[in-house]
């Protein structure tokens, strides 16, 4: 079996709490918050990368895991402009659709690496990230259980069940949903694949940032553009954007933008509020970009201290603005679900810097969704 890069261990970043990453353990048993990981990325060498694998994991130094059993050939999606300023990254053009895909493989991978390996994987997820953890536990020979809310869009339901995972849907809305699946995960050979509490899924998102390095040649725009519900993207961007100011690889700091539903908008609220976490707790209130409809996000105050490092800022789009801006992303060839258009909606008529949005899922998973 490839063995673990060395000194990695989960850490708490709130009560300094650590634990070895071939443990089981979902979250901080202490404070029950979410793990970061102890990992140092060594320098990625740019002159060496057009030799290597075709996929997220040409930027090995980068990563916690190496020589994955698990890869559907995730990773390096087209880098599009469609104004002078402002172009978009095709990231629903991975295996399952959804840049989601970069996170659920090293999940996977750590999964079958665990002594056992366990008997059962468990997830939660609105649509997408259930979809790709269920992908890749079906590569990697691992039993899984998705939970999603009863209201998910019945492709993405047909997806999850395709990979031959079995699904929960669960009444309520995105956080019941979660709740349900922390309370599954704490069974006997269970591994909870949290895209939220698990480091290891940042570290997979964060090569979104990576690619957009090595594809402008070692630059990177003047702002990069992401939508935020547990802000797995957003976070991983942040991690990538760190380790390239420190190894001395980028030389200005991008702006780190965020983009919210008017409509679920906790962070942005709490952004604009000058706090340092969530005002308090949020009700869910109907949204065409249901992967971000998290009322209360458990890495809030990591998010807005990423987005206020890296001099950013919060967005937030109407439902007017949503489905206006899937119809001229549809007119200019590219039909993408709602979540991801969140950024082309906030993003997509800047002239004043030039900035990179990713288009995050296919619009195939939804539908139309003009109601």
């Amino acid at each position: 079996m490839p063995c673990w890069r060395t000194m990695t261990t989960y850490r708490c970043p709130d009560c300094g709490t650590s634990s070895p990453v071939d443990s089981a353990t979902w979250c901080c048993p202490d404070c029950h918050g979410p793990w970061d990981l102890d990992f140092r990325a060594a320098p990625v060498p740019l002159t060496e990368l057009p030799g290597r694998v075709n996929s997220l994991w040409r930027y090995a130094e980068a990563l916690p895991l190496t020589d994955p059993v698990t890869s559907l050939g995730e990773g390096r999606t087209p880098l599009v402009p469609l104004t002078g300023t402002v172009s978009v990254k095709l990231d629903f053009l991975t295996p399952t659709l959804s840049f989601k895909d970069r996170g659920a493989v090293m999940l996977a991978e750590l999964a079958r690496r665990l002594p056992g390996p366990p008997r059962r994987v468990i997830a939660d997820s609105s649509g997408n990230a259930g979809t790709a953890v269920a992908a890749y536990c079906a590569r990697a020979g691992l039993d899984c259980t998705v939970f999603v809310p009863e209201a998910t869009s019945a492709k993405k339901v047909e997806q999850i069940r395709a990979h031959g995972a079995r699904l929960e849907l669960v009444p309520g809305d995105r956080e019941a949903t979660a709740e349900a699946a922390r309370a599954a995960a704490g069974g006997e050979g269970v591994f909870y694949a949290s895209h939220v509490y698990n480091p290891f899924f940042l570290h997979g998102t964060k090569t979104y940032v990576y690619e957009l390095w090595e594809d402008l040649g070692g630059r990177l725009p003047e702002a990069i553009v992401v939508p935020v519900g547990n802000g797995t993207l957003l976070l991983g961007a942040a991690q990538a954007l760190t380790e390239l100011h420190e190894h001395g690889l980028i030389e200005s700091r991008p702006a780190l933008i965020a983009v919210q539903a008017e409509a679920v908008s906790p962070l942005a609220a709490a952004f604009h509020a000058g706090a340092d976490d969530l005002l308090g707790r949020s009700p869910a209130r109907p949204t065409l970009a249901e992967g971000i409809a998290i009322p209360n996000p458990p890495r809030a105050r990591q998010i807005l201290r990423a987005v206020r490092e890296w001099g950013g800022t919060f967005l937030t789009v109407t439902e007017d603005e949503i489905r206006q801006a899937r119809r001229d992303l549809a007119g200019r060839g590219l039909f993408v679900e709602s979540t991801g258009v969140a950024c082309w909606a906030a993003a997509g008529g800047w002239t004043d810097r030039t900035a990179v949005v990713p288009l995050c899922g296919a619009g195939l998973k939804t539908g139309a969704a003009e109601t």
